[in-house]
């Protein structure tokens, strides 16, 4: 979601900042091990009283209310959902956020909502465990021949390697983390931004979108 479908970076320190003003902690120290992770995975590192789902759902809640304005959609994004939408082709969204948070910034910026999400609540352990994107596959029906069914999209190396993990091949976005670092987690291309992967059609009768990847820096 966030990195390769939203940007909403600048919400997210605003949100890490207010929470570690409550916990009397460097909000600069909990961003630097957040990305990508869930919040309760976060949180049980510095404050365990606070990971739990009550508090976290509410919390996550409240980000696109107040910080919406500042998310903007990464470039080719909403072009490639609404493309993947209007063929009724599986995807999904499996990400470390909460229900509230994911679905609050679809509403926000307009977004296509995917028929399978797979929140931070869904999971009994975050990226980069497997299971996340293991449980969305099982869930559109998809194959897992040595990964040729599935094509997993992340901009995180906790993403990256989750998805590998998965057996599936990954096409990592390069909008939060270094091409370096992408590649060092094990992803197969690395690309700038969603505008390198081009739709190139479905087959419905056997459940195959076919895409491009374009102008990869890796």
């Amino acid at each position: 979601m966030d990195g390769t479908i939203i940007d909403s970076t600048p919400a997210i320190v605003q949100h890490w900042h207010k929470i570690g003003k409550e916990l009397g902690i460097d909000p600069n120290v909990i961003l630097e091990t957040s990305h990508g992770r869930r919040s309760i995975d976060v949180l049980r590192i510095y404050d365990e009283s606070k990971a739990n789902w009550e508090y976290i759902t509410h919390a996550e809640a409240q980000i696109p209310l107040l910080y919406g304005s500042s998310a903007v959609e990464i470039p080719g994004s909403r072009a490639l959902l609404e493309t993947l939408e209007s063929v009724a082709a599986p995807w999904a969204i499996i990400t470390s956020g909460t229900k509230p948070l994911v679905t609050g910034w679809l509403d926000v910026l307009r977004l296509a909502h995917p028929r399978c999400l797979v929140t931070a609540e869904d999971v009994a352990e975050g990226k980069p465990s497997p299971e996340g994107y293991a449980m969305a596959a099982r869930s559109l029906g998809l194959r897992r021949d040595g990964g040729e069914g599935v094509l997993v999209l992340e901009d995180a190396a906790a993403g990256v390697r989750a998805g590998k993990a998965a057996g599936f091949k990954v096409v990592a976005l390069a909008t939060t983390h270094t091409v370096e670092q992408l590649v060092q987690a094990g992803a197969d291309w690395v690309v700038q931004d969603m505008r390198s992967v081009r739709f190139l059609g479905y087959g419905p009768e056997k459940g195959v979108v076919t895409v491009e990847i374009r102008d990869a820096l890796r």
